[in-house]
């Protein structure tokens, strides 16, 4: 027989997983590697050419995602770029990036 703490901590736990969950479906990861095509500093956006990204459900496209501007610097058109995006609420946002 549960005591009523053992219950409580029961709950948390599966509320806790369920936050979790809940969290990764909201904002989705994945990383690409390809070419800059476009840089657009003042509007926070980059275009990049790349590969699939199949974390993102991404087929082999040219995108335009948006960037902290921060993270631009030092980077031009026709940089070759590994990079790592998420997709959330239907953006894709760029959070790392390397030449």
């Amino acid at each position: 027989m549960f005591s009523s703490s053992s219950a409580r901590l029961a709950a948390a736990a599966a509320l806790a997983a369920t936050v979790c969950y809940s969290a990764a479906a909201m904002a989705q990861e994945g990383s690409g590697s390809g070419e800059i095509r476009r840089v657009d500093a003042a509007a926070g956006k980059v275009t990049i050419k790349h590969g699939a990204i199949g974390e993102l459900d991404l087929p082999a496209i040219t995108l335009v995602y948006l960037i902290d501007a921060s993270l631009l610097a030092g980077l031009q058109p026709g940089d070759k770029v590994k990079f790592t995006a998420r997709r959330v609420d239907g953006q894709y946002v760029v959070v790392k990036i390397s030449k």
